[in-house]
């Protein structure tokens, strides 16, 4: 028996020493490497700084915004100059007959034309002065510019939340890894301490076999944690838009982080800094300028045109070049609608219609938004509270166990004591972690929330 319980202590030492290098090897195994071999180490702001430069998302609403300045572009090319060139080839075996008035009167005489060819390259412009299109696409290019511009900058915060709540996920795990470290060697030393009672006769066997329960226990949890790491680093990467099979290490300074997590709740909360608002607003002004193209589409168009052409004529085809005239004309040119059928009328009436939906939609977007900013500030002042709960239970669990091992010990108290205060520690110190992180990420919440997320 005893023999038994000695190697089973070689063997809980041995395991407590793989534990402790897969652990590191974890934390180390997203290390990027370059050329020299140098660990490459991320912040959280050089996370959220690399996801804005690198993540798809990103790199897609940018082109969003050049697609759309370019299509701005051909929309109000139409105020320049058009300018084109014709060429036209004709040959008659058989030349047309006019008819032409006899001179002696009586029936018209029939003449066939010595023309038997021509050949006729030309040029032609025109210049738009009014249309309302044109108007309507010059008046409304920023506003669609600006939507585009609106979807980055939507994308962005969307990328910097799902960064922090990644890397606090992260964080979160790596920080259990280190509590449940130090908790397996605590233990460890409870269950050699109970072997050595045990062999002097002090206490019963079933100390060391409680202690080496909670010891199992909190192995497997520690592996559960290390298992967890590489998903994590996973996920991370993903928001990042790094590449998955490229691997770094996060860093990051406790203190700083609890100092992070305070945030001023007497802030009044203004919808228009929210981007989800501004974007209905552009949406608005850009049905408004659509009201105002169906109301200008009454007025006529006006464009000035000049034709050039360059006429070769002759009656034989190997002499076409011959000989060219020359012929040229310049107009105005004006399009009034009379009538199309009411669908003018009707398309002002429609698109004042759905101008009247926007303010529907800004009064659901303002209910949203409200429901989500007290959400996010109940969920803040929860987690602080627990927080700071935690965080006393985490220092008064460390107190007692202390006390109670000590008692133990000298023999005063039973294990199971022991076992509970351990048990009670390990719970307490976890809970303060889950607490801490849960603050932040509800601060990053509140902060979307309230339209406030820096980037």
């Amino acid at each position: 028996m005893e023999y038994y319980i000695l190697s089973n202590i070689k063997r809980y030492i041995l395991l407590i020493m793989a534990l402790l290098c897969i652990s590191n090897d974890m934390r180390g195994q997203s290390a990027a490497t370059n050329s020299t071999n140098t660990v490459q180490s991320f912040t959280l702001p050089q996370c959220i700084d690399y996801a804005l430069k690198n993540q798809p998302g990103i790199r897609q609403a940018l082109l969003g915004v050049s697609i759309t300045k370019a299509t701005n572009y051909i929309n109000i090319s139409g105020w320049l100059p058009q300018v084109g060139g014709t060429v036209g080839f004709a040959y008659y075996p058989q030349p047309p007959v006019s008819l032409i008035a006899n001179p002696t009167g009586g029936a018209l005489v029939a003449e066939r034309s010595e023309i038997t060819a021509n050949f006729i390259p030309g040029l032609n412009a025109t210049q738009a002065i009014f249309t309302p299109a044109l108007l309507y696409s010059v008046l409304s290019a920023h506003l669609y510019t600006k939507a585009a511009e609106q979807v980055v900058d939507s994308s962005k915060i969307n990328i910097t939340v799902a960064v922090c709540k990644s890397f606090y996920n992260l964080l979160l795990n790596l920080q259990e890894i280190d509590v449940l470290k130090a908790d397996t060697v605590m233990l460890a030393r409870s269950v050699n301490d109970a072997y050595h009672q045990y062999i002097g006769g002090i206490v019963d066997v079933t100390d060391y076999e409680e202690a080496t329960i909670t010891f199992n226990n909190t192995v497997a949890q520690l592996k559960q944690a290390q298992n967890n790491v590489v998903p994590y680093y996973a996920a991370l990467k993903q928001v990042m838009g790094f590449p998955p099979r490229t691997d770094f290490n996060v860093s990051y300074d406790t203190a700083q982080m609890t100092k992070d997590i305070v945030l001023d709740t007497t802030q009044q909360l203004q919808y228009d800094k929210r981007i989800e608002y501004q974007q209905l607003e552009t949406a608005r002004a850009l049905q408004h300028k659509l009201t105002n193209y169906y109301e200008f589409n009454f007025l006529p168009s006006l464009g000035a045109y000049a034709n050039y052409n360059y006429e070769y004529e002759n009656n034989r085809l190997d002499g076409l070049l011959n000989t060219a005239y020359p012929n040229s004309i310049v107009g105005l040119s004006l399009n009034l609608p009379l009538f199309t059928g009411f669908s003018r009328i009707v398309s002002v009436r429609r698109s004042k219609l759905q101008e009247k939906l926007f303010d529907y939609g800004e009064q659901n977007l303002q209910s949203e938004i409200y429901s989500q900013y007290t959400q996010s500030i109940a969920n803040y002042n929860s987690n602080l509270f627990n927080m700071h709960e935690q965080q006393d239970n985490s220092a008064m669990a460390l107190k007692v166990f202390n006390i109670v091992e000590m008692q133990y010990k000298q023999g005063i108290v039973p294990y199971l004591n022991v076992i509970t205060a351990q048990s009670n520690l390990i719970t307490s110190e976890i809970g303060y972690i889950n607490a801490l992180f849960q603050v932040l990420s509800s601060k990053v919440d509140v902060e979307q929330a309230m339209g406030v997320i820096a980037y």
